[in-house]
């Protein structure tokens, strides 16, 4: 951006020129203006000669632009017109003090104070007071809504002069008119018409009052010559005072040695500051606004309060002035022909004007009552020129014309703070600046006075991502921005004409002709890929913060519909994924074809997922599944850390599968379910389960339905879902559990024959197990025959028979005798748990578990006798016999022993069983006879 001058700032425009020789044969000694209206005010002339010139300017038609300073021409002097002038002797007139809320002009004049009329219309009136006046102040207070007794003693509410003159009488003191001295009231009139006037060492304090206050008339119902001084108090001062100002309890005296202040409460005094022995004239400038007083020391300003104590910092001025006025919120310096303003915050110069040339003598300068209008006169001692303060509007409108948008930003600041802007406003000129640097190719500046602006609507960025005519056309606000800068157009324009002007600006700037093309340009020119990306990139800032505002659907969908536009023209991947995954307002069918054409298929699948359109994403997933494991599409691999330091590798079709499972595990659409589970099953079981099993959907599947879909080689799958149906839905269904027993005896044989093909190196069935489904790694934790044992024990809703029938030939022993068990065949139950399974402790349980003598018998001779060929088992049964040989009748025992069991085996376990035998015996009759 170009630099900026501040003093290049329009804050005044000339509006008119008056030449005094027209009117006055003396020069101009005073000057004061009054605002009678918005567009009207009254510019009064002091001379050397006594005369008071009464003009009236006109201010709505400011003059032109261009025109010089000092303005000659007709049209400057139709602003300005002589109304009349009144003489009031033959001195000058060293200060007009304008009250137009009496309509009345105090002037001072010779040491001595006439009160004319506003309009001149009337006969002067000189005062009868005390001569040798040199200074005089109004009473200036910050508040309205009380006063402050000059006796000390603190009123809310001003009363009227009549009041005040009945308690001067009560305290013994009567009123004497026309300047002589009275008692000191408690407080002044309503009219607020009080004044300091210095005289020699005195400091009195007067109020100017009318009869017809006293009849309850109002003050322009009377003529000026009613007008008179009360005095209401007097305190000593000090000797040569040239300047003095008024605030609330504090009155501020200038001399050549310093400043000093007085309370006009208790007529105490104290040197504020000392001035150098060789300085410029102390000057005082009441700041209306801040209700401050200016204290100027040589070139600097020192703002104080009421107390005399500084307050900001001090605004230091090239020149030291030789008058100074106030123009809200700036202070207006003249000297030698020239005026500067300066901004009372910052300090800062903001405009420089050139009213006289050098030589002219004394100049003067006069703002309008309150320093708050918009008019300001300039005065050389034959010469006074009216300025106008531009608008507020027009001087952000002409800043940003020379682009100065620092300096924009910081005028609607200002004029916010001085709650003559409001926030609107700022928002409207940070969104102006933002158009006007985006034009000018500087995107990131654009972007953040674009995100400052709180009245500007994201759909103002649309034409600058998508050509007219679109969807979101008529939604894009027509503001016009003052027609600073071009209409919106899409980036690539842009840029191509900021690229077309900066080539312009390097010929013109070789040719000696300078341009407003920012210099970092001219000396080295961007690229045309540089700026598209950074116009693009920082327009997706502004979208991305907008997404977070509350807007209305259908604004909401342009942001992020135009948002995904701008991820996929900078190939940001990631991005148009999230945002196509997350909760979004996207168009689908404005970005089909886009995402289709751009091969970012796994973009459009999350978009059609998260618009619920779950068959067209599940296509995309199965089809990106697909190429992925053919090797046409390049496999994007994601490694993931595990908690133990390994990694774990994800491969494209994984991940196809794992968003795939995202969108069935929450579909209740059971053909579109059961449509992909297969291909889901084929990259990943367990992803099959979860989609089977899930508790996400609404309504869950029809258990029939899906067992007929899943594939028959997924055997663990069907197991997975049935014992989710059993053990989680609690299903009853005779069928499943069935079903679920069959299945995994099945597995559970093959299993078995896969392990003892296994341990046969030999086998040539081991190259072909080594590929079958069961050498794969298992979707269960537990063994397959572990789960089939707990089954077989904790359901009493399947068939026995019918498994039992599966697995009959097998080597499933334990699995037998559970079955049989259910089916009570005891005998088929000890078989086995004595005789296949040689499993003794299960045995002898089960034997309890009968609980009749005979099933320990029954087990002893099959242990004595297992048949088949097979040896005798003595160990097991002489472990019968010393566990539970009181459970059998020894003569039984003693028949069933083989004549060639060794005795040392058999002899102590007979004893013991024979004694036990006798105790049982022995404890029946001591029971009997009890």
């Amino acid at each position: 951006m170009a630099n900026f001058d501040p003093s290049a700032r329009t804050v005044l425009e000339p509006l008119s020129n008056i030449d005094l020789s027209s009117y006055s044969g003396t020069s101009l000694r005073s000057l004061a203006i009054s605002s009678i209206s918005d567009s009207q005010s009254l510019i009064y002339v002091g001379t050397f000669s006594g005369s008071v010139l009464l003009f009236s300017a006109t201010t709505t038609a400011a003059a032109p632009k261009d025109a010089p300073p000092a303005l000659d021409s007709e049209a400057s002097r139709k602003n300005v017109s002589f109304l009349r002038s009144i003489s009031l002797g033959d001195s000058p007139l060293e200060t007009m003090l304008v009250l137009p809320e009496i309509g009345k002009v105090l002037v001072l004049c010779d040491g001595s104070l006439f009160l004319v009329d506003t309009l001149l219309s009337h006969s002067v009136k000189k005062l009868s007071f005390a001569k040798g006046v040199c200074a005089i102040a109004k009473s200036i207070r910050s508040s309205e809504l009380e006063s402050t007794s000059l006796l000390g003693i603190s009123v809310n509410t001003l009363e009227s002069s009549s009041a005040s003159q009945r308690i001067l009488q009560k305290f013994g003191g009567g009123i004497r008119a026309n300047g002589v001295k009275t008692k000191e009231p408690l407080q002044w009139s309503e009219g607020n018409n009080v004044f300091a006037v210095v005289i020699g060492k005195r400091l009195v304090l007067v109020e100017l009052v009318f009869g017809s206050n006293r009849l309850g008339k109002t003050d322009r119902d009377v003529d000026s010559s009613s007008g008179s001084f009360v005095i209401l108090k007097e305190i000593h001062c000090i000797d040569g005072v040239k300047t003095i100002a008024w605030l609330n309890d504090s009155i501020i005296v200038g001399t050549i040695n310093g400043y000093s202040l007085f309370s006009c409460v208790t007529g105490q005094s104290g040197v504020i500051f000392s001035l150098p022995d060789i300085s410029s004239r102390p000057q005082l400038k009441l700041l209306m606004k801040e209700k401050k007083v200016l204290m100027l020391v040589d070139n600097v300003g020192i703002v104080v309060n009421e107390h005399g104590q500084p307050v900001g910092g001090s605004l230091v001025f090239r020149i030291s002035p030789h008058s100074v006025g106030e123009l809200s919120p700036y202070v207006v310096l003249v000297r030698n022909g020239k005026m500067e303003l300066y901004n009372k915050r910052s300090g800062s110069c903001i405009q420089t004007l050139t009213f006289g040339g050098e030589g002219v003598g004394p100049c003067i300068v006069a703002n309008e009552e309150g320093g708050i209008g918009k008019l300001v006169a300039v005065a050389s001692p034959t010469k006074v020129i009216c300025y106008c303060k531009v608008s507020s509007e027009e001087q952000i409108k002409d800043l940003l014309r020379k682009k100065n948008f620092k300096e924009a930003i910081s005028l609607v600041e200002e004029l916010e703070y001085e709650g003559e802007m409001s926030n609107e406003m700022l928002s409207f000129v940070h969104a102006q600046v933002g158009f006007l640097l985006l034009f000018d190719l500087h995107f990131e500046e654009a972007v953040n006075h674009f995100l400052q602006s709180e009245t500007m609507q994201p759909s103002e960025v649309f034409p600058f991502i998508m050509r007219d005519p679109n969807r979101w056309s008529l939604l894009v606000p027509r503001n016009r921005y003052w027609g600073l800068h071009p209409p919106p157009a899409p980036l690539e324009d842009v840029v191509d004409d900021g690229l077309l002007a900066i080539q312009r600006a390097i010929f013109l700037r070789k040719a000696g002709v300078d341009t407003a093309v920012d210099d970092d340009f001219v000396l080295n020119p961007p690229t045309r890929s540089n700026l598209l990306e950074s116009a693009i990139k920082n327009i997706i800032r502004y979208l991305e913060v907008s997404r977070e505002k509350e807007l209305t659907l259908s604004v909401q969908e342009g942001v992020d519909t135009l948002l995904m536009y701008l991820y996929r023209a900078l190939n940001r991947v990631d991005d148009m994924e999230r945002l196509a995954s997350s909760e979004n307002s996207c168009i689908v069918e404005e970005l089909e074809t886009l995402l289709d054409d751009s091969g970012h298929l796994r973009t459009l699948a999350f978009l059609y997922a998260s618009k619920g359109m779950s068959s067209k994403a599940l296509a995309i997933w199965r089809i990106l599944a697909r190429n992925y494991s053919s090797g046409l599409w390049e496999d994007p691999v994601v490694e993931t850390d595990l908690q133990d330091g390994s990694k774990n590798i994800i491969s494209g079709r994984e991940i196809a599968a794992i968003e795939a499972s995202k969108i069935l595990e929450e579909s209740s659409d059971q053909d579109l379910v059961l449509q992909h589970l297969g291909w889901i099953a084929d990259i990943n079981p367990i992803l099959a389960v979860e989609i089977l099993t899930s508790d996400k959907r609404v309504n869950q599947l029809l258990p029939d339905a899906v067992i007929a879909a899943i594939d028959p080689r997924k055997v663990e799958i069907l197991q997975s879902y049935l014992q989710w149906l059993i053990e989680d839905q609690d299903s009853i269904d005779t069928q499943f559990h069935t079903l679920y027993a069959l299945s995994l005896a099945k597995s559970a044989i093959e299993t078995f024959e896969v392990q003892s093909v296994s341990k046969s190196p030999d086998d040539e069935r081991l190259e072909e197990a080594k590929f079958s489904d069961f050498s794969q790694k298992s979707i269960f934790q537990s063994p397959v025959r572990e789960r089939l044992q707990i089954f077989l024990l904790s359901s009493d809703l399947y068939d026995p028979e019918e498994v039992l029938d599966l697995i009959e030939g097998s080597e499933l022993w334990l699995e037998k005798a559970i079955l049989y068990r259910k089916l009570g065949q005891e005998t088929l139950v000890l078989q086995i748990l004595a005789l296949k399974l040689e499993d003794s402790e299960a045995a002898e349980q089960y034997c309890a578990e009968i609980g009749r003598p005979d099933a320990y018998m029954q087990l002893l001779d099959m242990y004595l006798d297992p048949q088949n060929g097979k040896e005798p088992m003595f160990k097991a049964a002489v472990r019968l016999l010393h566990n539970h040989g009181e459970s059998l009748d020894p003569l039984q025992v003693l028949e069933t022993l083989f004549p060639d069991m060794p005795l040392q085996l058999a002899s102590d376990t007979i004893l013991r069983m024979l004694r036990a035998r006798l105790h049982h015996h022995r404890q029946g009759q001591v029971s009997f006879f009890t």
